[in-house]
């Protein structure tokens, strides 16, 4: 029977001056992520060719527990508040089913 993972899409707009901040921080939670959440099967983040101030975060996590721990852990905790500071405008979330 197939399985259903958990993923997102967040659209992240960053103010121009934090864009290297914002770089930095999300490239330390990819690491610590792959580092340390073997159910996180996707975490990438994208810079918009077109628009340096655009970014999007892709995830997938291989089932709705796996999530939760995400959110949870301690390293996240300590990095999404100043990623979030770096941001222009609010963060759009969405979620998707996404069948294994």
């Amino acid at each position: 029977m197939p399985t259903t993972a958990k993923s997102f899409i967040a659209t992240l707009r960053v103010r121009p001056e934090k864009c290297n901040e914002f770089i930095v921080l999300q490239t330390e939670l990819k690491h610590l992520v792959f580092a340390h959440e073997p159910d996180a099967l996707v975490y990438e983040l994208l810079q918009a060719d077109d628009d340096p101030n655009l970014f999007y975060c892709v995830a997938t996590f291989r089932d709705e527990a796996a999530f939760e721990h995400h959110m949870h852990i301690d390293f996240h905790d300590r990095l999404v508040p100043p990623v979030m500071a770096c941001l222009a405008s609010d963060m759009e979330l969405r979620f998707f089913a996404s069948h294994q």
